[in-house]
This record gives C-alpha cells, sequence and structure tokens, in this order.
C-alpha cells in the first residue's frame, strides 16, 4: 500500500542525510534516524521499521510524545537557520504502518535461555527492558498493578496525546515476543520481593515515581488542592465547570493537568511559574497548544499561600513576582521572590505539578538502599543495594522522560544479561 502522501515525502526529502548525524547524537535512545528516514524514502516501511527496532519498541509512541524540540530535532542540521526535520512526525508515521501492517518486532535469537525475569511494573522502562530480554531469549514475566500495561503512557499522558488504540497496538507487539503478564499484581499488596527471588533469577523493577511533590507552602492541605500526577493517573477530577484553576509548574505535567482541566470545562485555567518561559521543561509544542486552547501562563510569579474558606474550601491564592538572578554554581538562573510584589488571585481549585517521588509506603518496606531523594539506589549496572535485584526508570531517579525510561530499560537489559552469563 502507498502510504506517502505529498506532506510525508516532503517531510523526507527535507532530511539531509548528514554525515555527522547530530540528530541522533541527540536522540536520547540513540536511534539511527538518518538510515530509517532514507529507507522511508524509498517507501521500504519494514526496513524502516526494523532500523528504528534495533533501539527502540515505542515508535508510535516516542514519535508522538518526546521533547524532539529539545532533543533529535533540537540537533538537527537545519534547525541551525530553519525548521528542523520533522523526526517526530517521521517516526510516528513509520510506527503506525508497522501497526497497520502487522510487522513483527524481531528476535535477536531463536535460542532459549533457561532464565527467568520479573519485571515489576509495566511502564515505558518495564515494556523496553521486558522486549529486550524477550528477543535474546530469556522468559520474562511482568507484573503489573492495573488490569492493562502502559505505566504512565496510559495512567499519565492523555488520550489527545497519545490514543488509546495506539498505545495498545504498540504493547500488543512487545507481547507477542512471548512476554507473560500477571495483571493486578501490586508489589507488597499481592506479592513481595522475597517471593519473587524464589521464583526468578534476576529481577527488575520499574513501577516509576508518580506521587505529587509538594511545595511545602501554607494551606496545601485544602479542599481543592490536588496533585497533578494523582489527577492524570486515576481521573478523580471535581467538576471544573465555570471554575477558575490555578496549575503550579512549568514541566509537562503541568501542562498535561492544564489542557485537561481546560477540557473538562474549567472557565478559566492559569499555569503560574517561577521561572521565565524559556525556562520551562515542558515540551514547547505542548506550551503552545496551551496557549491556543485559551490556557494563561504566569511567569516568573510564585505561590506564597493557598487559602481556604469557612469550610476549608480553597478560596484564594496569594502569590508574588520573581526576578531572575545569576548564582554562583549555579548553571541557570535562579528565580528570587520581590519584596512587596505581593498580590491574591481568587479560584477554585489549586493543582500542584512541582515533580514526583517515589511511593514511600513500597520503597521503605523493600529492604533496599535508597538516595536522599528517595529514589532507590542503583550503580553503573543498574543493580540495587541487592545482588541481582535491578532497577529503571523514575524508580532509580533517571531522567523523568519516557525516552530516559526507555533507554534506562535497554542499557538494563545488557547489565541484567551480564550478570545472568
Amino acid at each position: 500500500m502507498n502510504y506517502m502522501d505529498e506532506i510525508t515525502k516532503k517531510k523526507v526529502d527535507y532530511c539531509l542525510n548528514c554525515v555527522t548525524k547530530p540528530c541522533q547524537v541527540g536522540c536520547t535512545l540513540e536511534n539511527y534516524i538518518p538510515s530509517f528516514i532514507q529507507a522511508v524514502k524509498k517507501e521500504d516501511y519494514e526496513k524502516a521499521y526494523e532500523i528504528l527496532c534495533e533501539t527502540t519498541v515505542l515508535q508510535p509512541v516516542c514519535g508522538r510524545i518526546c521533547p524532539h524540540k529539545s532533543q533529535c530535532e533540537g540537533r538537527c542540521t537545519r534547525a541551525h537557520k530553519m525548521d528542523a526535520v520533522s523526526i517526530g512526525d517521521l517516526e510516528a508515521f513509520v510506527g503506525d504502518i508497522a501497526i497497520k501492517e502487522g510487522y513483527p518486532i524481531k528476535k535477536f535469537t531463536k535460542q532459549k535461555i533457561d532464565k527467568k525475569v520479573a519485571v515489576v511494573g509495566g511502564g515505558p522502562a518495564g515494556l523496553s527492558v521486558a522486549a529486550a530480554l524477550a528477543r535474546h531469549g530469556y522468559a520474562v514475566t511482568i507484573f503489573e498493578k492495573y488490569d492493562k500495561l502502559g505505566g504512565i503512557l496510559r495512567h499519565g499522558i492523555p488520550r489527545f496525546r497519545l490514543p488509546e488504540e495506539v498505545l495498545d497496538a504498540t504493547i500488543s507487539k512487545i507481547l507477542d515476543l512471548g512476554i507473560k503478564v500477571n495483571y493486578n499484581s501490586e508489589l507488597g499488596k499481592n506479592f513481595t520481593l522475597v517471593d519473587l527471588q524464589k521464583q526468578f533469577d534476576a529481577i527488575y523493577l520499574s513501577f516509576g515515581a508518580n506521587v505529587s511533590s509538594k511545595m511545602g507552602i501554607e494551606g496545601e492541605d485544602l479542599i481543592g488542592v490536588y496533585g497533578g500526577n494523582e489527577l492524570l493517573e486515576y481521573g478523580n477530577h471535581p467538576d471544573y465547570v465555570g471554575k477558575k484553576v490555578a496549575v503550579s509548574g512549568g514541566g509537562n505535567v503541568a501542562m498535561d493537568t492544564a489542557r485537561t482541566i481546560k477540557m473538562l470545562g474549567a472557565n478559566e485555567v492559569m499555569v503560574i511559574y517561577r521561572r521565565a518561559e524559556e525556562q520551562m521543561p515542558a515540551e514547547r509544542k505542548e506550551i503552545e497548544d496551551a496557549k491556543e486552547e485559551g490556557i494563561q501562563f504566569l511567569f516568573q510569579n510564585n505561590i506564597l499561600k493557598v487559602m481556604g474558606n469557612a469550610n476549608h474550601e480553597v478560596k484564594q491564592i496569594e502569590c508574588i513576582k520573581t526576578e531572575l538572578v545569576q548564582k554562583e554554581g549555579e548553571a541557570r538562573l535562579v528565580p528570587v521572590n520581590i519584596e512587596g510584589s505581593n498580590y491574591m488571585i481568587d479560584v477554585d481549585y489549586v493543582v500542584m505539578a512541582v515533580g514526583s517521588k517515589v511511593d514511600s509506603s513500597v520503597t521503605d518496606t523493600l529492604g533496599l538502599t535508597l538516595t536522599k531523594r528517595g529514589h532507590i539506589q542503583i550503580n553503573e549496572d543498574y543493580m540495587t543495594s541487592m545482588d541481582g535485584v535491578f532497577a529503571g526508570g523514575d524508580l532509580g531517579g533517571i531522567k523523568g522522560t519516557v525516552a530516559w525510561a526507555s533507554r534506562s530499560g535497554r542499557k538494563a537489559s545488557d547489565a541484567i544479561m551480564d550478570y545472568l552469563k
């Protein structure tokens, strides 16, 4: 079937096929970008898919949600003077064709290794390590606390960014490698680490870090103050219709939460961020889409206090303006509150989206060494303080993007195979 329309052809032809491949250097997963684009140019879509499969099994996902502008597209030679090559669009294009045509993720060997690995958590890190191990012949079982796999991809990324049918099809391809899944199985509730050690030769922990961090300000315990991560994961939203909502933060969780709340009928949604717009960690496209959808942005502003009414419900927030100053030892400008610039805003709800942390009720019972930030401590080989137990993704303190989580899973698979050998 001919999938190449004029728009896609222009995107493909726009690639210079650089010898130095700066886009590949900028890609967290180290995808062979010029090579797969040249295969698309020849309309050899299966070859393009095979090239991408060498480094990632999440093509339709990463093609849609990765921060391309700050990674592969940000390094594109074209981006210096013009627009970058639409690498993300082309990756998703290939991934979608692979779903439609049923291209499989090929195994690296037909040999079956007599070693069993348990993967706790079916998010991007867990799926990636499971796929890599299964492709090398290892017997893998994923333990997933929900009735569907995906982790943050399913419970943190809104469906308007990542359609459910695309996610389901991507996961189905991974499971076709022969991976077993135990659904509705949560560590600490349905089984323990000791249980797994009795049954498996190695264990990989990747159940994420999805507990919203707090700002440590007065009023965070009032009715109507929510964590962005929890709202996205559980979907237990209040009635926003006709309401005014403040979202604190500048990352993708803040953008996803704000856009979701606006779509659910909020009259006014404002994102309050203490730094400048150019310092926002959120993907540029996410920010622009939020603006187009009518979301307001208050840059260089900070929430000092949340105030409530007699029923302990959110009524107002006290904010203050900030200035950016260069401090010794800091790589980027630091926001400092401007004395006397305080002001009040009437709001109905406040959402904290200023970061996330690991669920300590789980990690504290594992008997593993933790870092000061509450992550599971791992060495350069992703091994925890317990022999044969590995960790990655958010749980291991890896950079908080889907691509970095996936990379950590792929890299950990090499370490696990070395350990089992």
